[in-house]
């Protein structure tokens, strides 16, 4: 127990509780998980797989947590920090996932650097070397463009890790389990938000819809499957996307109907050369977003915090 009254010294002295340095101090995230590869599984298709799962949790954590400060109540502040902390641990056990079973995705800084290989993704790859959906990082607008964006994401992820409690990878099976609950209030958080806004007042509801009309376009990414993961997927590890299209939209279409919205048909944000976040072209908000993120690790790589 800390017995200090000043919380400031109580943060220089010894207190026998772990430090904060980059992470090294906590306990080992797959401490009593079976970590193995099945020997039919290319290891490294195995952690960009998680790498992209990691990415999009890593990204949509920092625009929820953007919101601190900003929200419009006390309690939804709450609700969205609760979320981004979901988020930033599925980004921490799929890093150390991708690490484990390929320790070349991991950026080398230096032989003496503390930073373990989830920090070191996190804070040491250049944008290009992110390969989350681009809907992730889009900058949060307003508190009904945030909500909105949480439904389609949240949605369309809890699919994808619902399928997941199945995959060959025991890593992957063990956590999904979790993972969906967490996604599930996600979901259900949004879908009520997203009810409530576009019923409430004039205002709420053109935000609601606008936010709507421009979010909507880059759902066609979501399907977007890389070979990457359709070679997984082949081999019963990853997800087809293609596979969780359906239940996608008729959860969409179910909040839709009761917050009487229509999203908009046939548009697409389209691609570059065929080629999106999933292969590491992204909009300018993403590296906005890094130069936030990353900075006070890159400003002293060696340190410890």
């Amino acid at each position: 127990m800390i017995e200090h009254d000043n919380v400031y010294d109580a943060l220089t002295v010894d207190n026998g509780n772990a430090q904060w340095a980059f992470g090294t101090d906590f306990d080992d995230p797959l401490a009593g998980v079976d970590t193995s590869v099945p020997d039919d599984i290319d290891a490294g298709l195995l952690a960009q797989y998680c790498i992209m799962l990691g990415d999009d949790a890593l990204i949509s954590a920092q625009r929820l947590i953007e919101w601190i400060t900003r929200a419009p109540e006390l309690e939804q502040e709450l609700g969205m920090a609760n979320m981004a902390l979901d988020l930033l641990g599925q980004a921490r056990l799929l890093f150390t996932r991708a690490s484990a079973a390929d320790p070349t995705v991991v950026p080398y800084i230096s032989p003496t650097s503390p930073a373990p290989p989830d920090d070191r993704l996190a804070f040491f790859r250049s944008q290009e070397e992110f390969r989350c959906v681009r809907i992730c990082e889009l900058d949060n607008g307003d508190f009904a463009h945030t909500i909105v964006r949480m439904l389609i994401f949240s949605t369309w992820r809890l699919g994808l890790f619902e399928r997941l409690t199945e995959s060959r990878d025991p890593f992957l099976a063990a956590v999904s389990h979790k993972w969906c609950q967490e996604l599930a209030y996600h979901r259900d958080y949004a879908a009520r938000w997203t009810v409530i806004l576009a019923g409430g007042s004039p205002g709420s509801r053109r935000r609601t819809t606008d936010a709507l009309n421009f979010l909507w376009p880059y759902t066609e990414e979501l399907w977007a499957t890389t070979a990457e993961e359709l070679t997984l997927a082949d081999k019963g590890v990853a997800v087809d996307a293609h596979t969780i299209a359906s239940d996608f939209h008729e959860t969409i279409t179910h909040v839709m109907r009761a917050a009487e919205l229509t999203p908009p048909q046939g548009i697409s944000t389209g691609t570059l050369a065929g080629r999106a976040g999933r292969d590491g072209v992204h909009t300018e908000a993403l590296g906005r977003l890094l130069t936030e993120l990353q900075s006070v690790a890159r400003a002293d790589p060696e340190g410890r915090w």
